[in-house]
């Protein structure tokens, strides 16, 4: 049997306990008002894994019932589990330990339907705080649905923070100009998803740049002069233009005003102390009109009096402000200028992470969360082994450092192109490790996500996945990078052994198919619609490059590769909508549409230049 993340004890005993109609689940008075949330979670588990749906009252237990109470003596979020002859008791220090007690349980009926083996767990984790940080503004903006779906999927795998990346995509006040083109969150949502985590004991952190990557606020008519780069509401729109610049000028002494009228609108509708005021790249500072101030005083200087202002803000509101750390890592002896109460979010995705980041950080004494990453960015499918080795790697360093959390992070460079499901391994990564930071081999995760969340028989399905962008020919960092900068054109040669590859795996994933749950079978058309789409791109890559070293290609095979990218970019637009608004879907049509016509031998010009 698996269950992730691992108990850190499971001691087998005699007997079995039998599920039948009489079954009843049973709340403790002691468990508090959210009681009712974790029996439901329960009592759907049971219906659907065995077909008896028992009733939920409050009381005291009797024979055959399932019993949700607290107990005195466990540490914070800590967990026991007894699965007796007689009944079933599920309690935890507090309310979310009963919930991790019941989402456990779920996974072993899961497993074992109605007829359960004895046993006893005790459990709790290595880390307070497991976060996972779903970028909602560059590419996708996820609807309410997809993120109460997300939130289930935290709980599921013993989660308890939520953040959302915002730039521009809530729906402001007195902002038009800067959301009117997007299709943003809204307060109602936000608060809803709010309600709906506290629910499950998912702390939903507010996140908003303050400072770096404002790219839609200063590229408006009303805020473009507040850049610190010169006629920035002036350029199109670039998907690498807006990675690389738009940092406010901290100069100006209208800036702290409006961040902050910002931020106090947002972190109204959240009911969480955190606040993430982000601060991370900013790559103008001091380059543009505040060069005289930065020349004056420095630029670390002038980042962290301007992060010291907002910190102290939110510490004022009765916040605890966080803030990504790869600007002070290079001075991190400013950080002991910060609040007390500051959290640095300490990032790094490479698979071979170096620690230095990490302990510099720590011998600040500073509060960190590591951030790790699901390695999507700029991929049609996820890089799911880099993220694996990375997401082990920085939580063993959360150990050896002492770092109070991780904060798996999801961004959407480049227009957020993955499906956003292909984070899912990732995710449970992630959640696995923060909690129990035993490490599972690669290999042998995939064989228990495979089970326990696509009900995969084969347990063969993520490490399927995992093979899927080794044969990327023409990847879409630089199809962007040549459409909108004029860069060279990186693409292989010959796509034919790279789409054989995927046609094969294509075989090899519907084949496999017939072992997954009905649920995960939902899955499949999303991997179809992927595949081909890096078939038609390395088609689209190789027939460019060639004609760019001079072969000659017909008429006729451009033009049937032009087809096929539009026809794929249809399935692939239903696909989108499916969990989220439009978001960037228009600039990445434009990006698709441009291709195509350059395959039909349109001269080449961009609606960039």
């Amino acid at each position: 049997m698996y269950l992730i993340p691992k108990p850190k004890k499971i001691e087998e005993k005699k007997g079995k306990f039998f599920i039948d109609y009489k079954t009843r689940i049973v709340i403790d008075t002691k468990v508090g008002e959210n009681g009712v949330v974790y029996a439901s979670i329960l009592k759907d588990c049971i219906e659907k894994w065995t077909g008896f749906t028992p009733v939920i009252i409050k009381g005291r237990p009797e024979a055959g019932d399932v019993f949700l109470t607290v107990a005195e003596g466990l540490e914070e979020q800590e967990y026991q589990l007894a699965i007796e002859e007689k009944h079933i008791i599920a309690k935890g220090s507090s309310g979310a330990g009963v919930l991790y007690a019941v989402q456990t349980l779920c996974q072993i009926i899961e497993q074992s339907g109605a007829v359960l083996a004895g046993m006893e767990i005790a459990d709790k984790p290595d880390l307070l705080y497991r976060g996972y940080y779903l970028d909602e503004t560059r590419g996708r903006v996820l609807n309410l649905a997809y993120l109460k779906e997300t939130a289930d999927r935290l709980s599921r795998y013993k989660m308890n923070e939520f953040q959302l990346y915002i730039e521009h995509t809530y729906m402001f006040r007195g902002f038009s100009e800067m959301w009117r083109d997007e299709t943003p969150l809204t307060a109602e949502e936000i608060m809803e998803l709010d309600r709906y985590c506290q629910e499950r004991h998912i702390e939903l952190v507010p996140s908003l740049s303050s400072f770096g990557h404002l790219y839609t606020l200063l590229s408006t008519k009303t805020y473009g002069e507040l850049c610190e780069m010169e006629d920035s509401e002036k350029k199109a729109f670039s998907f690498w233009d807006r990675m690389r610049h738009h940092t406010v000028n901290v100069a100006d002494d209208r800036v702290l005003p409006l961040i902050k009228s910002m931020l106090t609108e947002y972190m109204a509708l959240f009911s969480s102390n955190k606040f993430n005021i982000c601060a991370d790249e900013t790559f103008d500072l001091g380059k543009g009109k505040a060069k005289a101030l930065a020349d004056e005083k420095g630029v670390h200087r002038i980042y962290i009096d301007y992060v010291k202002e907002l910190c102290n803000f939110m510490v004022e509101q009765g916040k605890q402000p966080m803030f990504w750390g790869d600007v002070i890592c290079g001075e991190p002896f400013l950080v002991q200028e910060l609040p007390e109460s500051i959290i640095c979010l300490n990032w790094g995705y490479a698979p071979d992470q170096l620690e230095e980041p990490v302990r510099k950080m720590a011998e600040t004494g500073v509060k960190q969360y590591l951030c790790p990453g699901v390695a999507g960015w700029n991929q049609w499918m996820n890089l799911i082994e880099n993220s694996y080795k990375n997401i082990v790697r920085m939580c063993s360093f959360a150990g050896k450092y002492q770092a109070i959390g991780i904060l798996n992070t999801d961004w959407g460079d480049f227009g957020h192109i993955n499906q956003p499901r292909y984070s899912i391994p990732g995710m449970i990564y992630g959640g696995a490790f923060a909690w129990n930071r035993e490490v599972i081999s690669f290999e042998e995760i995939n064989r228990q996500i495979a089970r326990i969340e696509y009900q995969d028989e084969s347990e063969q399905i993520v490490n399927l996945m995992a093979q899927i962008p080794q044969y990327t020919g023409f990847e879409w960092e630089f199809a962007v990078r040549h459409y909108e900068e004029s860069e060279e054109l990186k693409a292989q040669e010959d796509a034919k052994e790279n789409n054989k590859a995927l046609e094969d795996l294509r075989r090899k994933i519907k084949e496999n198919s017939v072992y997954w749950g009905s649920k995960a079978r939902g899955i499949l058309k999303y991997l179809d619609i992927t595949i081909e789409g890096i078939e038609v791109w390395n088609v689209t890559g190789s027939i460019l490059k060639q004609a760019e070293m001079g072969v000659e290609i017909t008429r006729q095979e451009a033009f049937k590769a032009a087809e096929a990218l539009e026809i794929w970019f249809m399935a692939y637009k239903e696909l989108w909508r499916r969990d989220g608004k439009e978001g960037d879907l228009n600039h990445i049509a434009d990006i698709v549409f441009w291709y195509a016509d350059l395959l039909r031998g349109r001269e080449r010009k961009t609606s960039v230049r």
